[in-house]
């Protein structure tokens, strides 16, 4: 068993920007905190993870292809893999408990290297 101290709850990002925090990484599994503060813009891509977000705080509006509906705290929003989806209207500081299936990143494509200048 393991106690996940401090995931969901609100934190300030720094320089006003969304923040992002993973508290437990394992191979079919990652949970984490998204913090987007009032007024903040969501700019996130579509994973390649099955995701289960948990409102804890804040208000805001989801928007995926197939609409757009207002959440709130206790509200439970899944989004497969692959769909295009972003937080708007942030009317209230939002802090969202993330759920991945499998783990974060993890069917991701490998990315090669970054190119780096020669010295």
């Amino acid at each position: 068993m393991l106690i996940i101290e401090g995931a969901g709850r609100w934190t300030t990002p720094t320089d006003g920007a969304n923040d992002w925090v993973e508290h437990l990484r394992m191979p079919d599994l990652s949970v984490g905190t998204y913090c987007i503060p009032a007024g903040g813009l969501d700019d996130q891509s579509p994973h390649t993870e099955d995701e289960i977000y948990v409102v804890t705080a804040g208000q805001a509006r989801i928007v995926t292809p197939d609409g757009a509906t207002e959440v709130g705290p206790g509200s439970v929003i899944f989004v497969p893999a692959g769909e295009e989806h972003r937080f708007d209207e942030v009317t209230e500081d939002l802090a969202l408990l993330v759920i991945f299936g499998p783990a974060y990143g993890s069917r991701a494509p490998a990315h090669p290297a970054p190119l780096r200048p020669r010295s």
